[in-house]
């Protein structure tokens, strides 16, 4: 039986996966084009797995040489000679081990290179006897080098890819023998090395690699290819799931970032069907619980971007600001910060505003950023987690009692509004108020839709149950007024009668509290400091 598996390559006959056909058949206009060009996305992104499904659609038509950088160690970028060598030594192996036919003169050239003295070796030994296998080949040979990163940091590699580059010049010019394509994959784009190694003494103009390709290919998963690969585990497992509708919710989640797909979908198999039962499992609740678990995790992929995230503490900011503040930030493709969270999978653009790229990273940072407060001993925190027995009754949220407690506590930490009042004041606040009372057992997020400078709507889920807050300044009868119209939209939206509004006002005057207001057929809670 077929599992979901979220390391390493995902291989069709024993895992569920989405269809890469299309992908593939992409990628390969490239390579018949005579293209060369860098797949970096970031990690866990699904390019392993991309490429191995690419080299299995190219077989047929040229002779594959599919590297992984990931398992040499470092000192093979030492110098040109032991770089050579290395490279043979892989080139060797495809042959021995992996049946990849190479003519006997250039497997003893390689040999050769291989037992000679590293001193006195140099990089064009080795493109020597490339040139000569190519032009004795029947068949273009295409290179595909995946892990890069690993090499990046090492003038040896520049001048590896200057050699490649040269050869592509000389093809198109002098009919010099090169490579039909060459691909290299990993996070770090490569177009980008010039900027990394510059010695004082010689500093490069160009990049080594600025005659690649630019590689636009979405490899993020559709809601349509999710839904064939539940198709084929609902074929399999019979569980009853509507899977458009799951499908959906998946993408809406993760923004088809492939790891993510794959480790919620291997959460409801494994752990939430044990739980409630493979037909509650694949349905929204069953979602929100793997959510939870994933949110709970200390995964390798989180590791990496809040590393990478404090790599640029003052984008890390900026990016706090984003969540806890509504602030834009105008995305500006010549900040390299930016573009270097755009890589590693942090953040996107969208319509030339830098965003969080999915829900879940948005909810991992939201809790990255309240955690640091906590340790900090914030009291709304701590009034939250000593007064949350209360505020659950019968496993439901007495949201209206969560309003009307935090209005006491910010009155009595805070006291009056003052005009210097931010709006991040009063978000973060609340947050660090209902986090306690709801961990553990239920989610949060913020809805992307409505985060802007004036008001923030928060979805809490707890047990299956959806609790819609929207938090906002007051500005006004009107204002509150079409605040009111916009959760009762939300209300319907989600099939719910019930709504709260909490309003920060100004007014010395103002009723503070929490008011039942009937609009229609809805139930708003209005809660005012």
């Amino acid at each position: 039986m077929k599992v979901f598996n979220t390391t390493a390559v995902c291989i069709p006959s024993k895992h569920y996966m989405v269809d890469l056909s299309e992908r593939v058949s992409e990628i390969r206009k490239l390579v018949d084009a005579g293209k060369y060009f860098t797949i970096n996305r970031a990690r866990q992104y699904g390019k392993t797995t991309t490429l191995s499904a690419l080299k299995k659609a190219l077989v047929k038509d040229y002779l594959v040489l599919a590297l992984d950088f990931q398992g040499i160690g470092a000192g093979v970028f030492e110098n040109e000679g032991t770089f050579s060598q290395a490279f043979a030594r892989l080139l060797i192996d495809l042959h021995e081990f992996e049946n990849v036919p190479i003519p006997e003169k250039v497997l003893d050239a390689l040999e050769k290179l291989n037992d000679s003295d590293a001193d006195k070796v140099k990089m064009d030994d080795l493109f020597r006897i490339l040139k000569r296998w190519i032009k004795a080949s029947d068949t273009p040979i295409v290179l595909i080098i995946d892990e890069v990163d690993s090499a990046t940091n090492n003038q040896v590699f520049l001048d590896f890819l200057a050699q490649l580059r040269d050869g592509y010049i000389s093809r198109d010019t002098d009919g010099v023998p090169a490579m039909q394509s060459v691909i290299l994959a990993g996070v770090t784009d490569v177009k980008h090395l010039k900027s990394k190694i510059r010695s004082e003494d010689d500093h490069k103009v160009n990049s080594p690699w600025n005659i690649a390709a630019d590689f636009e290919i979405d490899m993020s998963l559709s809601e349509s290819g999710i839904k064939g690969m539940l198709d084929e585990y609902e074929t399999d497992h019979n569980t009853g799931m509507d899977t458009v509708a799951i499908a959906k919710l998946i993408r809406d989640y993760t923004n088809g970032y492939p790891f993510l797909v794959s480790r919620i979908c291997e959460r409801l198999d494994v752990d939430i069907s044990k739980k409630m039962g493979v037909a509650n499992a694949w349905t929204s609740r069953g979602i929100d619980e793997a959510i939870k678990l994933i949110l709970s995790e200390n995964n390798t992929l989180f590791q990496s971007l809040t590393k990478n995230l404090d790599c640029y503490p003052e984008l890390k900011k900026s990016i706090r600001s984003i969540l806890m503040e509504g602030t834009k930030l105008t995305w500006n493709a010549q900040q390299d910060s930016i573009i270097q969270l755009q890589m590693y999978g942090l953040i996107r653009n969208d319509h030339n505003t830098v965003r969080v790229a999915n829900r879940i990273f948005e909810t991992m940072l939201y809790n990255l950023f309240l955690s640091d407060e906590e340790l900090k001993s914030n009291i709304f925190s701590r009034e939250g987690q000593l007064a949350k027995n209360r505020f659950v009754e019968d496993g439901k949220l007495n949201m209206r009692l969560i309003l009307e407690g935090f209005i006491k506590t910010y009155t009595e930490v805070c006291g009056p509004l003052q005009e210097r009042f931010k709006e991040k004041d009063g978000r973060e606040q609340f947050l660090l108020y209902v986090k306690p009372i709801i961990n553990g057992t239920g989610n949060y997020y913020i809805e992307a839709q409505t985060r802007d400078q004036t008001r923030t709507d928060v979805i809490i889920d707890y047990l299956g149950q959806q609790y819609i807050i929207e938090l906002k300044i007051w500005r006004g009868e009107r204002y509150n007024a079409e605040g009111e119209k916009q959760i009762i939209d939300y209300l319907n939206h989600w099939h719910l009668d019930t709504g709260y509004m909490l309003s920060f006002n100004f007014n010395k005057k103002k009723a503070q509290g929490v008011e039942r207001v009937q609009v229609g057929d809805k139930v708003l809670f209005e809660g005012t400091v």
